[in-house]
């Protein structure tokens, strides 16, 4: 098991609150609001935070202790039901961890790939959770997903195979481009940190 140092574990606090703070508020704003696709939205977002922090943090086990910590402040949501938020949130990290972990060291690829993982849950997660943690049934969650993306995309509810590939392309998109984005941004910023301390130490 990785056993983290004091700075590593604040910069696990950081980057866990700051995509609480997103799901907290925006995620309050685009559920009241009816956003369609709003798990893309959130998910893309949350993984762009998770890719920056891994960078800071690379470790095995970072960054689903980031989501651990996210799912925690996602209880303060005012108003709403948070524990199928919460498992939701704790599932992204953890099938991103599973492939950042798969590929060990950092890359462009593997933090698109995770970043693809993480949000691709969100497709899966109201067939599973409420089919069979609320009892309610596989077969009628998947059912409720599919006329609801038929709906949102123009489509006739009986192509369910074509429903259910544009759904989860838009969720893993979402993801893809976080993590594209988590890792551009995130080497800019470690780099600048480097130039910033050559800077102070040459001075």
């Amino acid at each position: 098991m990785t056993r983290f140092s004091l700075r590593e574990l604040v910069m696990i606090g950081i980057f866990g609150a700051l995509w609480g703070v997103i799901e907290v508020s925006f995620g309050s704003v685009l559920h009241w609001a009816h956003i369609p696709f709003k798990g893309a939205i959130l998910g893309g977002g949350g993984v762009l935070i998770l890719m920056i922090g891994r960078l800071f943090v690379p470790h095995r086990g970072a960054t689903l202790a980031m989501g651990i910590v996210t799912a925690f402040l996602k209880m303060f949501s005012l108003g709403q039901f948070v524990l199928p938020q919460m498992l939701a949130i704790f599932m992204e990290a953890l099938l991103a961890e599973a492939v950042l972990s798969l590929f060990g060291q950092p890359s462009r690829r593997s933090f698109m790939l995770a970043g693809a993982a993480a949000t691709s849950w969100n497709f899966f997660h109201p067939i599973l959770t409420w089919g069979i943690l609320a009892g309610q049934g596989i077969v009628t969650w998947f059912t409720e997903t599919i006329n609801n993306g038929a709906a949102l995309l123009g489509i006739s509810p009986d192509a369910v195979l074509l429903i259910a590939a544009i759904m989860i392309g838009i969720y893993a998109g979402s993801g893809l481009i976080g993590g594209l984005l988590g890792w551009q941004v995130g080497q800019r910023v470690m780099a600048r940190q480097v130039t910033l301390f050559n800077q102070g130490t040459a001075s």
